[in-house]
């Protein structure tokens, strides 16, 4: 199995994983041939990209954190919330079923991942364009919840980080959405309706959610950085709440190896390259450190090039070796040969490295 992105998908592909669509709703199931039809509706969508298996990824196992059926019912509660606290009034019965909506779905997350043996990030997640906000959220939780596990935060801690991390974002919902879409740089008044979205967002849940403190601290805070450059109130190092730490860190990767308006989502490779400039300058050294333990930069199922001009299959991953997987060698010197696997943690193989990540056109 792996990830190709929608430009680069071939007539006669076999998907892989099925594709959800807005409000949760299955697109295409696991099994679907795809011709130019599903291909185009795939696009028109927002998708941007999807799981097949072909002879290249044969045997390939690509292991989400939590189960899919797990994470679709995570991103229609979180829709429900956000949909629920644009409401201009709401009874008291719609605040607690809500509240406990978003508590339920965070505690079977939280569980979910204590009881994996795959502790590492090591997909790309397929997001719906106009669902973006609610896939976003999802993703800062579970790799928070991820980084809380490697912190060795206790079970109750890892509820109230991924409470914070879930809804860390809800103080978009009073940002005008022209604003939050814009394709440009936001100008300065545009900026500071943006920057207001941490406070309101607290406001808000301290007047309607019934959560634990450090998790409103979470939220407040998530924008602040290590060097005090950050906002709402330009906190620095250990003066940040440990929750806002660690989202930091989670909300600019994914925000970053995500497509918006304005721009095309960065490789995961990419990305980390920017967590890894932000240590101890933006982010928390000690979180930096966990997140490149467990966060892969060549996910399994990503085209690589090595040192020594050949092209290999990334087939697995392991904790704290990121850069130096398990690969599957297919090209040597421009030429096929016959698929061999090279352990790149091999004492015999380390002057080998990945150099890059082809993209699909360029195998054609």
């Amino acid at each position: 199995m792996r990830y190709v992105p929608i430009q680069s998908i071939k007539e006669g592909s076999i998907l892989k994983k099925s594709v959800y669509g807005h409000n949760g709703h299955i697109l295409l199931k696991e099994g679907v041939v795809l011709d130019s039809y599903y291909i185009q509706k795939l696009n028109n969508v927002g998708i941007n990209g999807v799981y097949i298996e072909d002879e290249l990824s044969k045997g390939i196992e690509v292991k989400s954190v939590i189960s899919e059926e797990l994470r679709h019912k995570a991103v229609l509660s979180v829709q429900k919330t956000f949909i629920y606290a644009q409401k201009s009034s709401s009874s008291d019965l719609e605040n607690k079923e809500t509240n406990e909506t978003i508590n339920n779905i965070t505690k079977e997350i939280v569980d979910e991942i204590l009881d994996s043996e795959n502790l590492m990030i090591n997909m790309i997640d397929l997001k719906v364009f106009d669902d973006y906000t609610f896939y976003h959220s999802l993703n800062v939780a579970i790799i928070s919840i991820v980084l809380g596990c490697s912190l060795s935060l206790k079970k109750e801690e890892l509820y109230s980080l991924g409470l914070s991390a879930i809804m860390h974002d809800i103080g978009k919902i009073f940002v005008p959405k022209d604003v939050l879409n814009k394709p440009q740089k936001l100008d300065d008044k545009e900026w500071i309706l943006m920057k207001k979205h941490p406070t309101r967002g607290f406001k808000y849940l301290k007047d309607k959610f019934k959560l634990p403190a450090e998790s409103y601290k979470g939220i407040l805070s998530h924008h602040e950085r290590w060097n005090g450059t950050g906002y709402p109130n330009g906190f620095e190092y250990k003066d940040i709440n440990l929750y806002s730490r660690i989202i930091a860190v989670a909300d600019v990767y994914d925000a970053l190896i995500s497509d918006r308006p304005y721009r095309k989502g960065l490789l995961p490779s990419e990305a980390i390259e920017f967590i890894l400039s932000g240590n101890d300058v933006l982010f928390d050294p000690e979180i930096v450190n966990c997140f490149i333990r467990k966060v892969t930069p060549y996910p399994s199922g990503t085209i690589v090039k090595l040192s020594n001009n050949s092209v290999a299959i990334v087939v697995e991953n392991f904790e704290g070796h990121g850069n130096r997987p398990l690969v599957r060698v297919f090209i040597e010197s421009s030429n096929s040969v016959e698929p061999y696997l090279v352990d790149l943690r091999k004492k015999e193989n380390l002057s080998l490295t990945i150099i890059g990540v082809k993209k699909d056109q360029e195998l054609a």
